[in-house]
């Protein structure tokens, strides 16, 4: 049994971007851990019905997948910043130390959202061996409307190097990424089921199988 944590800068990201590979992890016994650095207020705008949906939501998806445990860390959403980080490395920090993780899924280094930048530097912040010598592998994964708007620079790019299999899991990710329903459109908007599964599609053929998920792999110990 492996101990595995996501980490999304907003809840759907670990659906879109790793929602096959988390299903697959779970079938096959191990724990994974659902870390989520921002949420919704109503002092930032949102109704009280859009912040009470969002939590249920979460609430919905963590049962879907059947994760261990969802921690929530409420910055504001769209409001990460390099002052962040000062803050959130120690508590992720604790986060990591309570579940010690041998596998960490995290977001592009590079994709278009500012949340998403920001929270990968603080999660690199918490994967140093000396520190976390749990940590065996670190995953970033790829979340459509983000990673493939991310500029079109050679250092920005998202270089797929570790593939997962999820023919088995693509549908049920789908339906689990159906209870963001406000999350999602109609093709050609990047988030929609037929994306999704165009996207798996495309991974799959790259190795061979009928659905896949892509991932830049940047550490793998192997002990």
């Amino acid at each position: 049994m492996k101990n595995v944590i996501v980490v999304s800068a907003h809840p759907d990201d670990e659906t879109i971007g790793a929602g096959g590979t988390l299903l697959k992890h779970i079938k096959n016994g191990d724990q994974v851990t659902w870390l989520i650095a921002t949420n919704v207020f109503e002092e930032h705008g949102f109704s009280k019905e859009r912040v009470d949906s969002r939590q249920e939501e979460i609430k919905k998806v963590a049962k879907a997948f059947g994760f261990e445990k969802t921690f929530l860390l409420d910055y504001p959403t769209m409001s990460l910043s390099s002052a962040s980080i000062i803050k959130m490395v120690p508590e992720i920090s604790e986060v990591f130390n309570k579940v010690k993780p041998e596998v960490i899924y995290c977001l592009n280094r590079s994709d278009a959202h500012s949340d998403h930048r920001v929270l990968f530097d603080a999660v690199m912040a918490c994967t140093k061996s000396f520190r976390y010598p749990f940590i065996k592998k670190v995953l970033l994964y790829e979340c459509l409307s983000e990673t493939e708007f991310a500029p079109a620079l050679a250092e920005k790019a998202f270089v797929p190097n570790y593939f997962v299999d999820i023919s088995e899991f693509c549908h049920q990710k789908i339906e689990i990424m159906k209870i963001f329903d406000s999350e999602l459109g109609e093709h050609p908007f990047p988030r929609s089921a037929r994306n999704i599964e165009a996207l798996a599609t495309y991974r799959g053929a790259t190795v061979g199988v009928e659905y896949a998920e892509a991932f830049q792999a940047l550490k793998i110990i192997d002990k």
